[in-house]
This record gives structure tokens, C-alpha cells and sequence, in this order.
């Protein structure tokens, strides 16, 4: 069983609260007596100890000093970094518009030799069409008030980077939900267009397509959409954050789970007749 995302993120920050709590207790200081030694109010020790607020490199300086353990400062301080890098907000990732957040992501997927995806909600961008992309990332653009809609432009851009479905070095296994085929997004031309593109790149040499049916008997319940790339990073999107994981144990239990999915999907014939299926469904 995979943990929720942002569960995973709070269990990161937690590990750092405990440290500094037990650091504080093995010094025999109270919450009040080490917040005087670091010069901040106690509420703000029982914040940053019950994990609500994330300590500053300076906090975590001033918490060692006082507590007589200067020489863990440092490692205490990147897994306090690491923590709050595993949950970042999607303001501060859409400040500069969807097309700029497609196009920082080239790179990364040049650079990776396989991809992993399941996907419970949507067609994996990795195969989307321009017209299906266009009202996925339009929908984002509306729900989040961005003060310019440059979904068009950014469908475009997502369509480029999944050119790399065709490049050499690449492997890419997506796993869909069944439903995935008949939720409506954009029109019924935008949602035609979209399932034939996948009858035909679900045939690359390269691409392992399969469909959950939605009368499968499960091994996993439907999940948050992930994405594993290689065996380096995890990336699951939430309403209001994207959360990567690094952690290798972590890593393994998204790798778990997608392989358990992965037994319970359809493949070849059997994932084009659900296909096809769903096209029919649209008239």
C-alpha cells in the first residue's frame, strides 16, 4: 500500500520535528528553556516540534547550539531542505504559465530511460493530442486563476516533449483506468481524436499501453495518478502541489504498486477492443 503524497511530505518534516525534540530532551531543556536560549517565543519550539512549522537553516542552528550539538546542524538542516522540496506548491511552479512548465521538463525526459505512469483520471501527457491537452490544461488555467491563459501554447509545448516517445533509449509503460477512456475532456472531436492517437501509439515498439478494465478483480484500488521515472523520482500531482519522492523505500512502494496495476491491465487486442469501445460510446 502506497502512502498518500502529502502524507509522505508531512512524514518527511515529522522526522525533523522528532530530532529536534529529542535533541531538546537529551539536553534536559524545556520548551520554554530552549526557546530563550534561541530567543524566540516557546509557541514557536512547540510549532517547529509537532511539525506545523518548518525551521529555517538559522532556527536549526540556534536549536543545536543550544542543545550542545553544533556538529549535526548541517545534515539536520538537508533533511529540513529535502522535506519542504518534496511538496511544492503549484503557485510557485505555474508563476512563469503552463507552456514555460512544460517546456522545463524537456531535459529531464531526454534524459530518462524509462517511464512508468498510471494514470486513474486522464490520458498520460505523454500521449495526449494537442486538442485534449489544450482542455486538460485549460481547465488548470480556469481553476487556478492564472492572469494569463496560455493553455494553447502550452498543449503545443506538451505535445514537443512527448516527441521523445519516438526518440532511441526510451521505454515507456502507462497504465490507464478504463474510465479514463469515457470521462469527457474537451469536445467529442477533441475526445475522438485523442482515442484514436491512442489505438495508434499504443502500437510503438516502444510503448506498453494497458488499460485497467473497470470489471477487473484488484489487487490495488485506483490511486493517485504517479509517475516513476527510472528509479530515481516519483511524481504524484495534487490539487495543490506536485510531490516528489526520492527516498528509495518509498520509491519501492510506488514501484510495488504500479506492478500490482500493471498484472491487473489489459494489453494489445484486449486494450484496443476498450478503445474502440469508447469510441463508439462518443456517438
Amino acid at each position: 500500500m502506497t502512502a498518500s503524497p502529502s502524507s509522505s511530505a508531512q512524514a518527511a518534516r515529522e522526522v525533523v520535528a522528532r530530532r529536534l525534540r529529542d535533541l531538546r530532551k537529551g539536553a534536559g531543556l524545556t520548551v520554554t528553556e530552549l526557546a530563550a536560549a534561541c530567543g524566540w517565543h516557546h509557541a514557536k519550539t512547540s510549532r517547529i516540534e509537532n511539525a506545523r512549522t518548518a525551521p529555517s537553516s538559522s532556527d536549526i542552528r540556534r536549536w543545536c547550539r543550544a542543545v550542545g550539538a553544533e556538529v549535526l546542524a548541517e545534515d539536520l538542516i538537508a533533511q529540513s531542505l529535502h522535506a519542504e522540496s518534496m511538496y511544492t506548491e503549484w503557485r510557485h511552479q505555474v508563476r512563469h504559465g503552463l507552456k514555460q512548465l512544460q517546456n522545463s521538463s524537456v531535459a529531464f525526459f531526454r534524459q530518462t530511460e524509462l517511464f512508468r505512469v498510471y494514470s486513474s483520471t486522464l490520458v498520460p501527457g505523454l500521449l495526449q493530442t494537442e486538442g485534449y491537452a489544450a482542455a486538460v490544461l485549460g481547465m488548470s488555467a480556469r481553476f487556478r486563476d492564472l492572469p494569463v491563459d496560455d493553455s494553447s501554447e502550452a498543449a503545443r509545448a506538451r505535445v514537443d516533449r512527448s516527441r521523445v516517445i519516438h526518440e532511441r533509449g526510451h521505454r515507456f509503460v502507462l497504465l490507464i483506468e478504463e474510465a479514463v477512456l469515457h470521462y469527457r475532456i474537451g469536445d467529442a472531436d477533441a475526445m475522438a481524436a485523442q482515442l484514436g492517437y491512442l489505438l495508434t501509439a499504443g502500437a510503438l515498439p516502444s510503448v506498453s499501453l494497458g488499460i485497467i478494465p473497470s470489471t477487473a478483480h484488484r489487487a490495488q484500488w485506483p490511486r493517485e495518478t504517479f509517475h516513476i521515472y527510472d528509479d530515481s523520482l516519483v511524481s504524484v500531482e495534487l490539487v495543490s502541489a506536485r510531490v516528489r519522492i526520492k527516498q528509495p523505500s518509498e520509491i519501492a512502494l510506488y514501484t510495488k504498486a504500479f506492478e500490482e496495476l500493471r498484472q491487473t491491465a489489459v494489453y494489445g487486442s484486449a486494450a484496443r477492443a476498450l478503445i474502440v469501445k469508447a469510441i463508439d460510446a462518443l456517438t
